[in-house]
């Protein structure tokens, strides 16, 4: 007699320990770069992989790791797959960007320091395991069930635009960073460039929120934007002096961050409001 096999119905929508056990992993990588690279960003030639000038390049990539070790301690802490499930992509996205990125610009790190192979064992295995958790707790929590509040449509087409918007100038700054440094506000090199264009595919978190209607599956989603475009902001006060004015996408990237930022700052108040 054959065996017969249930498909997931989302009942059992749980937060693999797999899953958990390797955001506790990651965590503590994610909040040693933060203060390796964003309160002394002038310091990275002796500290961290690569020597990296301006200032403000560190400090957005310290930005982002200091979301990604707050996506993973919101996951530790998740009671269910729906509420944290939209960073994975994005986080595996990001992590592959910089793996490619490190082979592409093998040449440009510090190979006698430790942080470039911690680094690289981060960068050459993360990828596979945040999208091996992804898959098997997505099939392990299956489907979710319908019905029950949803965001509104006009809140759904927003984290589309923005994670849009995000991916198509992050995939131009990856591809083509050459043709990027000419554009960026401030300066870069094409490793750098390339870096930058990883943060910025992060957003693709707006497109997997647009693609699901539960308002759970954008609360966190929301807290990370708030706590890394902070971050970003406060930096671009402390770099103000490094910004290229003349250059058309210093204003427009300016403009979109402060506006995406007040966009979940709203969101986070009636999140917060709603319970």
């Amino acid at each position: 007699m054959g065996t017969v096999t249930h498909e997931p119905t989302g009942v059992s929508d749980q937060v693999l320990p797999a899953t958990r056990w390797l955001a506790v992993a990651i965590i503590p990588f994610l909040v040693v770069a933060f203060v390796v690279l964003y309160p002394v960003p002038t310091a990275t030639g002796r500290w961290f992989a690569w020597e990296i000038n301006p200032t403000m390049t560190p400090m957005v990539l310290g930005s982002a790791y200091l979301g990604g070790a707050w996506f993973f301690a919101r996951v530790v802490r998740a009671r269910s797959w729906r509420a944290v499930h939209a960073g994975f992509l994005p986080v595996a996205l990001f992590a592959t960007t910089l793996g490619v990125t490190t082979i592409l610009h093998w040449d440009k790190f510090n190979h006698d320091h430790l942080a470039f192979w911690l680094w690289s064992g981060l960068y050459f295995t993360t990828p596979g395991l945040v999208l091996w958790v992804w898959w098997a707790n997505r099939r392990a929590a299956g489907s979710p069930a319908p019905g029950g509040p949803a965001l509104a449509p006009a809140v759904r087409w927003a984290f589309a635009a923005a994670g849009a918007s995000a991916l198509a100038l992050g995939l131009f700054v990856v591809v083509a960073p050459a043709g990027a440094i000419d554009l960026w506000p401030w300066a870069v090199s094409e490793l750098t460039a390339r870096v930058m264009g990883a943060v910025l595919l992060l957003g693709i978190a707006g497109l997997v929120v647009a693609a699901d209607p539960a308002p759970e599956a954008a609360r966190v989603v929301v807290e990370v934007a708030a706590v890394m475009l902070a971050l970003i902001l406060v930096a671009a006060v402390r770099a103000r002096g490094q910004f290229i004015t003349s250059r058309p996408l210093t204003w427009l990237l300016g403009a979109g961050i402060a506006g995406v930022f007040a966009g979940v700052l709203v969101l986070a108040r009636r999140f917060r409001s709603h319970g």
